[in-house]
């Protein structure tokens, strides 16, 4: 006898799915007692990116990445900038992608290090991420998620196991921000980040900012002094500027909010930067110990500078780059 419903463990929601529906993502489906993911092999996106653009920068910097998205998402965020795609539901999604084809372009592509599970929430991309990965791997490709950080603890224990890199957004330091604007909730969140520092894959978080919304002074002190004591201070962290989008009409962010936000993030972190402003300010690399510029970035088009071949300082000999392809005509020194 089928149960009338099954158990999704994939996040912290646990939707119980009865029959020929699907949970709050959209696309795991109980199909007769199993999880079906609907979206296996299906792209809404698929493109090589500059690894900057996730936004990694002390990841390989100055290389491309080939970067997957789908469809769906595990939260309803009502100011998704992405929202065409992390909130479109169908029932007719048709699997066309070829593993192996993507594992071609990626070895084929361009100064590319791998390849990126981005766009969408790639969590419930599970069974397809898992699938390519760990073949990429294999080949020697680097392989990076950007994700909300809300999924369980033995499924993210796997997605460490085949993931090199991490960008996390970390939404807001506040639980009723996540419950009334993304329908979820901040301690999984907290767990999860967590759980990657501690694996010591390499970690990088963004928080998008918007106004009115998680733009207080007191909770960014709180929030980067958590990163700093739990996480580390050498974490790279990007405050991203929000436009209206989706459910969410109000103005963009202010580009003094994000540079005052940066400048109370600087007090905790050695690397904060702002993001999708019309300036460049705020994306360069400094040598938290000599003050030296170490990379310069406009858009992005990345400079390195006065680094050794190993990623670090030529002033100090400070790391600022655990994770480094030097190539030799792009340093100056």
């Amino acid at each position: 006898m089928t149960p009338p419903f099954i158990e999704c463990l994939i996040c912290p929601h646990f939707c119980k799915i009865t029959e020929g529906n699907t949970g709050i993502c959209g696309v795991r489906k109980n199909n007769g007692g199993s999880v079906e993911l609907l979206t296996y092999g299906v792209l809404s996106g698929y493109s090589l990116d500059p690894i900057e653009k996730k936004p990694l920068y002390h990841f390989y910097p100055g290389t491309n990445i080939l970067s997957l998205g789908s469809y769906g998402c595990n939260m309803h965020c009502d100011f998704c900038q992405n929202y065409t795609i992390s909130q479109r539901i169908s029932s007719d999604y048709v699997s066309k992608t070829d593993i192996d084809k993507i594992l071609k372009d990626a070895h084929d592509a361009l100064n590319n290090i791998g390849i990126a599970f981005t766009y969408n929430e790639p969590v419930i991309w599970f069974e397809f991420i898992s699938d390519v990965a760990r073949k990429a791997r294999k080949k020697g490709l680097k392989t990076v998620m950007v994700s909300n950080g809300y999924v369980n603890e033995e499924p993210l224990k796997e997605i460490i196991s085949f993931t090199d890199a991490f960008n996390i957004d970390l939404k807001a330091f506040n639980d009723d921000f996540y419950r009334k604007l993304t329908g979820a909730g901040l301690e999984p969140v907290k767990k999860s980040l967590k759980q990657i520092a501690r694996s010591g894959k390499h970690l990088e978080i963004t928080t998008l900012i918007v106004p009115g919304q998680n733009d207080d002074e007191k909770e960014m002190a709180l929030e980067t002094e958590w990163i700093a004591g739990e996480l580390g201070k050498d974490i790279p962290f990007h405050l991203s500027r929000y436009f209206p989008m989706y459910k969410r009409e109000d103005p963009s962010t202010p580009q003094e909010t994000l540079k005052r936000l940066a400048s109370i993030a600087s007090r905790s972190l050695s690397y904060v930067y702002v993001g999708n402003i019309s300036t460049d300010a705020g994306q360069n690399t400094q040598c938290p110990k000599c003050g030296k510029i170490v990379t310069r970035r406009s858009r992005y088009h990345t400079r390195l500078l006065n680094l050794d071949q190993k990623g670090n300082c030529n002033g100090c000999g400070t790391n600022i780059y655990r994770h480094f392809t030097s190539f030799s005509s792009s340093i100056q020194n």
